[in-house]
């Protein structure tokens, strides 16, 4: 895909900054002696003092917010204290995805640490669906545990006024902890910790389903004086908030940064096992080796059969039980990928045969046949080929249910909140949702959300565009750069790997093709302007170019592979005037560390 550049104004050596943040900038580099394009990145996302980078770079847990903070936080400690002191039985009610099955695995652990009689439930995708439904408290009272004189619903439940009016009715109380967006009313629950509801004063807005249960564990803990027992439990809340795609900045990114440490240094059975399973090197997991290694198996549980199994597996004591539970869910995201693939090819040509761009602003198909585990999957697949907002829908029960997901700036929550009386449910976020509709509405429905999408949607948004953090020179890529850039990390939204741009590059050697089934593009690059020497370096090898005296640095263009012949000039010969968009990375073979550019476009 070819992208729209944003790059610098002028294309200068930073980014559009203002002369207050120009000068913010230039203090940053002096006090924490970093590179100038590395201060302007930082000052564009709002670092600007020596502190502030500080925090940045050194995320520390003393920079979490009190859980009290949360509205009727002091109402469920209370509520769950009660039901320790009288032994009375919890269900933790989760949800099939990474966020609710590692929420569920980490509350059950806690909770029975704390001496809480506690059981869980993950519900049923093909004959429950997403959330809390009736059918799925009906099994919670059904539960050879016995029936719970409490419920604790984790990432799900704002939306489900129903089903909690449902298990208050059988003697129940429910404390509903979720972070998607309410419907309006709120359920009739003992208490709701959502920091996005109405009258939620928390300071921090992004957390993810896990993030509100763990701070449910820090406000036990801290009422029942359980010093720091909370962090044992941060790797779940890393697995969660990088796969569930929420902002890792402010808190999420304290929460993360810990939680990543945790699983690289120690990590619990399952996710020690998830790891291998995944052929991930140990102590290099970061927030894309969870999206695209770990995650995937997760959520496999509970695409094609029982999401419990994932909860089995994160809570494994040993590690030959982990291993056991790792090795089914990874049979079952291979049989995953392979319906994954079948639905994607056929999906992607119903679209190339029906799409009209000047008329379809966004992409809704129905097909009874397609599997509702890989529904999610396929849409994001979609949106990533075509560029356009995507709903994806089976057939359940006689319904179309499906998954939407957007692209950049559409919010297709409220698009699809704009069309709810042509919906039976829906919920979920800016950029993905569930949705439900009566199938011979499906084509109602189909015009309805165009029509709200042609008026959200800009002929921008329809463009790929990659923003460029700063210009920069070949030249400058020391060792030192790539450690401060090492830094930036944990990766995600608002806090994305920084994009560098860079003018006069010179391709050397010869570029190939690899890769068995996509072909990527491999290849070496230096600075047209040779650099032969630099005086006082030979003490600091941390500051010496890696294009020194004409070094090359290897270079590799993910599904690139077709564009090889743009490597090479009129002449024959390989291109020294090439424009290029891309991150750093570093690559360790045998041993060996050596860096890398991997790059997003060129021209």
């Amino acid at each position: 895909m070819r992208y729209r550049w944003h790059l610098p104004d002028g294309g200068v050596t930073t980014p559009a900054l203002s002369a207050e943040d120009l000068e913010a900038a230039r203090e940053l580099t002096r006090s924490i002696n970093v590179p100038e394009s590395i201060a302007a990145i930082l000052v564009a996302r709002g670092i600007k003092t020596f502190d502030e980078a500080k925090e940045y770079f050194r995320p520390t847990l003393d920079r979490l917010f009190d859980p009290f903070l949360m509205d009727d936080m002091a109402r469920a400690v209370s509520r769950i204290r009660q039901a320790i002191d009288t032994g009375e039985r919890v269900t933790i009610y989760g949800d099939y995805d990474v966020d609710g099955t590692t929420s569920t695995a980490m509350l059950m652990l806690f909770f029975q640490s704390i001496g809480v009689r506690a059981s869980y439930h993950i519900p049923d995708r093909f004959t429950e669906g997403y959330g809390v439904s009736v059918a799925g408290i009906d099994r919670c009272f059904a539960s050879p545990d016995g029936p719970p004189g409490l419920i604790v619903t984790i990432d799900c439940g704002i939306t489900a006024i129903e089903a909690i009016a449902y298990a208050r009715s059988r003697g129940a109380d429910v404390i509903i902890c979720d972070h998607h967006e309410p419907a309006g009313s709120m359920p009739d629950a003992t208490a709701i910790l959502n920091p996005i509801k109405g009258t939620c004063n928390y300071p921090y807005k992004h957390l993810c389903g896990c993030g509100v249960g763990f701070k449910l564990i820090q406000g036990l803990a801290k009422d029942m004086d359980l010093g720091d027992r909370p962090y044992d439990y941060l790797d779940f809340v890393a697995m969660a908030s990088s796969a569930d795609i929420v902002s890792l900045k402010g808190e999420n990114r304290v929460l993360t940064a810990h939680g990543l440490k945790l699983i690289n240094e120690n990590p619990r059975p399952g996710v020690r096992a998830l790891i291998n399973a995944a052929q991930i090197k140990p102590g290099k997991v970061g927030t894309s080796q969870i999206v695209f290694g770990l995650a995937p198996r997760i959520n496999a549980a509970g695409r094609l059969g029982d999401g419990g199994r994932a909860v089995e597996l994160l809570m494994a004591k040993t590690d030959d039980e982990a291993h056991h539970h790792a090795a089914e869910l990874e049979f079952e995201n291979s049989n995953r990928r392979r319906i994954d693939e079948e639905a994607f090819f056929e999906a992607a040509g119903m679209v190339d045969a029906m799409l009209n761009r000047t008329r379809d602003k966004i992409i809704v198909l129905h097909n009874p046949a397609w599997h509702a585990g890989v529904i999610g999957i396929v849409a994001s697949r979609l949106v990533e080929r075509f560029h356009l907002p995507v709903v994806l829908l089976t057939t359940i029960d006689g319904v179309a249910k499906g998954s939407a997901r957007s692209i950049s700036g559409f919010d297709i929550h409220s698009a699809i909140k704009r069309c709810e009386d042509k919906v039976v449910t829906f919920g979920g976020h800016k950029y993905a949702a569930g949705v439900s509709i009566q199938i011979e509405r499906v084509p109602e429905f189909r015009l309805a959300i165009n029509a709200v999408a042609t008026e959200m949607i800009t002929e921008s948004m329809l463009e790929p565009e990659i923003r460029v953090d700063a210009t920069i020179d070949l030249n400058e890529l020391t060792p030192k750069y790539f450690a401060i850039i090492r830094q930036f990390q944990p990766y995600g939204p608002d806090s994305m790997r920084p994009a560098l741009y860079a003018t006069g590059v010179e391709i050397a050697g010869h570029p190939r093709i690899v890769g068995k089934t996509t072909p990527h593009l491999k290849f070496q690059v230096r600075s047209a302007n040779l650099l032969k020497s630099m005086n006082g370096s030979a003490g600091t090898p941390n500051l010496i170019p890696y294009t020194l005296g004409g070094g090359v640095i290897e270079a590799i263009g993910f599904g690139l592979g077709e564009r090889i012949k743009e490597l090479i000039g009129p002449d024959g010969k390989p291109r020294k005037d090439i424009e290029m968009i891309f991150y750093l990375e570093e690559n360790e073979y045998n041993g060996r560390v050596t860096p890398q550019l991997v790059v997003r476009d060129f021209r």
